[in-house]
C-alpha cells in the first residue's frame, strides 16, 4: 500500500511556461507539474497519514490545520493563475498517485478545455452587500381600547410587520443589485450570505456574490459595483481572484480522498 498520495490544485492548458519551480504547497511539499493531454496539473505528494480518507475526518475540524492547509492551496492557485487560465480543484482533492490525475485529465480532457476556455482573460470579482435592518421602523398602528395588554400586543405586531417588510425590502434590493451586475459580467453566482459572526459586521449581508468579468472590464465594473452605494446599502468588494466560483467542475466519478485504492 503507498503511504503517500497526489493533491492536486489546479489545471491548465499545457502551454506556456511551467509555474511550479519554487512553489511550496500544503504542508510545506514541493510543487511540481504533471503534463498530460495537452493539460497541465499542479499537484504535490503527500503523506496518506494526514491527507488520506480517516485522517482528513480529523484535520478538517481543526480549524488552525484548516486554515493553513486553505491558505497554502490558495497561494499555489494564484501563483499559477498569474501566468495561464487556471481551474482551481476544490480544497483537499487527493488521488492515490500521479497516474490516477493523468486518468483525470484524459477523462476529463474537453471538460477542462471547456471551463478554461470559459475564464480565458476574465477574473473573479466578490461584491458583498450589507444592510442595517436594526432601526427598521415598525408599522404604524392605533390602539383603540382593550387596555394596556391589547396595546402592547397590538405594537409587538407592528413592529414584527416592520421588521418583515425590512427583510422584504432587503431581498429585493439585493436582487436588483445582483441584476445589475450580473448584467455587466460574464457569468455570476450567488454564495450563502454569511452570518455577522463570520462576516465581522453588524449589519445584515443581503448577497454574497461572485462574478467573473473581462480584464479589460475591471475598472468598469468596479465603477459599477461602487456606485450602487447608498439607500442604507453599503458595498464591499474584493478581488480579482481566480475564479473559483466558475472553474469547478462536476463531481467527478471516483473519491477524491483516498487511503488505499
Amino acid at each position: 500500500m503507498n503511504d503517500t498520495g497526489t493533491y492536486l490544485y489546479a489545471v491548465t492548458r499545457g502551454v506556456g511556461r511551467n509555474r511550479a519551480e519554487g512553489l511550496a504547497g500544503v504542508g510545506g511539499t514541493p510543487v511540481r507539474a504533471i503534463t498530460h493531454a495537452g493539460l497541465v496539473a499542479y499537484v504535490s505528494t503527500v503523506p496518506l497519514d494526514q491527507f488520506g480518507s480517516q485522517p482528513l475526518q480529523r484535520s478538517m475540524e481543526d480549524l488552525d490545520w484548516l486554515g493553513d492547509t486553505a491558505r497554502a492551496h490558495h497561494a499555489v492557485v494564484e501563483a499559477v493563475a498569474e501566468g495561464s487560465p487556471t481551474a482551481p480543484v476544490r480544497l483537499v482533492t487527493v488521488y492515490t498517485d500521479d497516474d490516477h490525475v493523468r486518468n483525470l485529465l484524459s477523462r476529463r480532457h474537453d471538460d477542462f478545455v471547456e471551463v478554461l476556455s470559459r475564464i480565458t482573460d476574465r477574473q473573479e470579482w466578490g461584491v458583498k452587500v450589507y444592510m442595517d435592518l436594526a432601526g427598521a421602523p415598525p408599522v404604524e398602528e392605533r390602539a383603540e381600547g382593550g387596555g394596556p395588554g391589547a396595546a402592547y400586543l397590538k405594537r409587538r405586531q407592528a413592529s414584527l410587520r416592520g421588521r418583515e417588510e425590512a427583510w422584504r425590502q432587503a431581498a429585493s434590493r439585493a436582487e436588483q443589485i445582483h441584476d445589475v451586475l450580473s448584467s455587466f459580467a460574464s457569468a455570476s453566482h450567488r454564495h450563502r450570505a454569511q452570518d455577522p459572526e463570520l462576516s465581522g459586521r453588524k449589519e445584515l449581508m443581503i448577497l454574497n456574490g461572485a462574478y467573473l468579468v473581462d480584464l479589460s472590464r475591471a475598472e468598469e465594473f468596479a465603477r459599477l459595483a461602487e456606485g450602487l452605494r447608498g439607500e442604507g446599502v453599503d458595498i464591499e468588494l474584493t478581488g480579482p481572484w481566480a475564479p473559483y466560483s466558475f472553474a469547478e467542475l462536476a463531481e467527478p466519478d471516483e473519491p477524491g480522498v483516498t487511503d488505499d485504492d
